[in-house]
């Protein structure tokens, strides 16, 4: 059973130690409260990431989506989609 919920957590600590170990005892509440309900945790995506390629695609990328007068981004999301597609 999948149920999607969002959650927000506040941790406060008096030093970065404090606050991690703060957020780790956070974190297992909140998986043991989903493990007890029956609901799996799950991260929401901004749809925003950062890609590395190298500065040659980049160029040939930039070239081509002017060629087809979009930017960059249409060109590669339309792409990543395609291949998600097929």
């Amino acid at each position: 059973m999948y149920s999607h919920f969002e959650s927000r957590i506040q941790v406060y600590g008096k030093n970065p130690k404090e606050l991690r170990t703060e957020f780790k005892k956070s974190l297992q509440v909140f998986l043991d409260v989903c493990k007890e309900k029956g609901l799996e945790p799950r991260r929401n995506f901004s749809g925003k990431f950062n890609l590395r390629i190298s500065p040659e695609l980049h160029e040939r990328l930039a070239i081509e989506a002017q060629a087809r007068g979009k930017s960059i981004n249409t060109l590669a999301q339309e792409a990543l989609q395609e291949r998600m597609d097929s």
